[in-house]
């Protein structure tokens, strides 16, 4: 009878333990790769960037969402970065936006709203990225112009253009910068081997896949 017992217990707390692991060891079946953070799922999905991504530097083009906290008069959506670099907003007019960080548009925002509104609290969110790309042409499935995420680099710019076509060179691709002509072995870059790393992108960078 303790036997029994003994081995009833042992099998309850086995099958606890398998159902307890059977969620991540789905998810690593599916996706092949660890989910990604908050950021990146943000990043891949929309190209927004929040108060928080203090390295972007807003430009000419974007779209910017300037939210004031329990001001919705004084919020505005969907508000482009004019060619001059500015915005216009109520009661302040317009507001330099361009060569700034969201969190310095913040600052400057805030200060010109203490004369209207005690302790406002604004945060800039950048919807649409338009004043930096980097455009792919050649041997990929959707060659053209895309926009250029804070610290993208050639790799991360490839898989945006959906993969090689059949004929591609991948050990013969290279970056035009300016007069520069910049190689990139794919296969060498994927093992992180030589001097063919990967490397960070800059505005206006094109990739060519021969």
């Amino acid at each position: 009878m303790g036997n029994t017992l003994a081995i009833v217990l042992l099998s309850v707390v086995l099958n606890f333990a398998s159902s307890a692991q059977q969620p991540s060891q789905a998810g690593a079946a599916q996706g092949g790769m660890p989910p990604a953070t908050g950021e990146e799922s943000q990043l891949k999905k929309t190209g927004s960037m929040s108060l928080a991504d203090t390295n972007y530097v807003i430009g000419p083009g974007d779209v910017l969402n300037v939210q004031v906290w329990h001001e919705p008069k004084l919020s505005a959506a969907n508000l482009p970065v004019r060619p001059d670099g500015k915005i216009s907003l109520s009661l302040i007019n317009d507001v330099q936006a361009a060569d700034k960080s969201p969190m310095q548009l913040s600052e400057e925002i805030t200060e010109k709203l203490k004369k209207y509104v005690s302790d406002p609290q604004v945060t800039i969110v950048v919807t649409a990225i338009n004043s930096k790309r980097f455009y792919v042409i050649g041997q990929v499935a959707r060659p053209g112009a895309f926009p250029l995420l804070p610290e993208m680099t050639v790799l991360q710019a490839l898989s945006s253009a959906g993969g090689f076509q059949q004929y591609a060179n991948p050990k013969k691709i290279y970056v035009l910068r300016n007069n520069q002509k910049l190689p990139f072995d794919y296969k060498r870059a994927i093992r992180g081997k030589g001097n063919d790393k990967d490397f960070v992108l800059l505005p206006g960078d094109t990739i060519v896949v021969p």
